[in-house]
């Protein structure tokens, strides 16, 4: 059974190779930039997950508080880089005005995008300010 660390490091692998194989997809793409933007959030979002991996036995929270930092942190890593391959594939713009700067997509599309990154940049938020919390508190 693999532990949460575990599977901080492998999301962070997983996350990883996404960006890589986005930067061979990037420029055939309807954003060929925001293509490029998508390419760099896999990248950094899997570097990231991998950090918090190596450092997740240092993160003192309850259990309830650990499993939610932990999830929220899947999910915001993965959000990130799926929502702007979205964007990037439709052509969206939606609250990234300069890697989207001379493309609009539908109505649908653009709202989609927009809702997406509001929602994972509150899951990431909440679950650095956790991971914070936990290194700063001493263990009991």
């Amino acid at each position: 059974m693999y532990s949460q660390k575990d599977w901080l490091l492998i999301f962070g692998a997983g996350l990883f190779l996404l960006g890589l194989v986005t930067g061979f997809v990037g420029p055939l793409l309807a954003n060929p930039r925001m293509g490029l933007s998508s390419h760099l959030e896999g990248l950094m979002n899997g570097t990231f997950l991998i950090a918090i991996g190596a450092i997740w036995d240092r993160v003192h929270l309850g259990p309830a508080l650990k499993k939610t930092a932990f999830g929220l942190f899947l999910f915001g890593t993965t959000a990130n880089w799926a929502t702007v391959f979205l964007a990037a594939a439709w052509g969206a713009s939606a609250l990234m005005p300069i890697s989207g700067s001379g493309h609009t997509g539908t109505p649908f599309q653009e709202n989609t995008v927009a809702t997406l990154l509001m929602g994972l940049s509150i899951a990431m938020l909440i679950a650095t300010a956790l991971m914070l919390a936990g290194l700063l508190r001493k263990r009991a």
